[in-house]
């Protein structure tokens, strides 16, 4: 699974109706209600704001709205485009601002239908690693070694506090932290151990 690295977006000009199509990563249902909710407000004078999302390792949640537009004729092509895509963890909005000339709803199907593969063909990916967050305390000098193994291993979101003790928090591909763990835990003699934060 793949899942976007950004925000996109394209648009275009069918018949006199813009098509604005932009694309989100989202990791739940939740920040995808709170996005069409932003977007709606952000294009208050766009006739139609039709979304279709994906999310979930294995791409097991979605949703789709026509908004408005005829039934099956804006969500469905969009999410049909997304499903086809091995892509999760997002959401295409299609805003529509109408220019006056009905398209019918077979010209509807290809406007929303090619507005997604539009913005998915400009869009940048990368591969959905599971993470695990975790956390560990050592001395200053344990410090030291604990930084020299870091640097074999791909971090994310690294956090570190100075205190009497440090503390350091971030996360790490699932599948390797048992390996992380195993290797700080031998270097420091058994006095530091990383803990999966839930």
């Amino acid at each position: 699974m793949k899942i976007p690295k950004d925000y996109f977006s394209t648009e275009e000009t069918i018949k006199g109706s813009r098509f604005l199509s932009e694309l989100f990563p989202i990791s739940s249902q939740a920040e995808v209600r709170e996005k069409i909710k932003a977007q709606k407000q952000k294009y208050a004078d766009a006739t139609h704001v039709c979304h279709a999302f994906i999310c979930g390792k294995n791409a097991e949640i979605m949703g789709m709205s026509d908004d408005g537009e005829p039934g099956g004729t804006a969500g469905r092509p969009m999410l049909d485009v997304l499903k086809g895509s091995g892509a999760t963890n997002l959401l295409v909005t299609i805003t529509r601002w109408f220019g006056g000339t009905l398209l019918g709803t077979g010209g509807l199907v290809h406007a929303y239908g090619d507005g997604a593969k539009n913005v998915l063909s400009v869009a940048e990916f990368e591969e959905l690693v599971e993470k695990s967050k975790f956390s560990l305390s050592c001395d200053y000098q344990q410090y030291q070694v604990v930084k020299k193994i870091f640097e074999n291993f791909t971090l994310y979101d690294v956090g570190e506090d100075f205190g009497e003790a440090i503390t350091i928090k971030g996360e790490i591909a699932a599948i390797d932290f048992d390996t992380l763990k195993q290797k700080i835990f031998d270097s420091t003699n058994g006095k530091v151990l990383p803990i999966i934060n839930s």
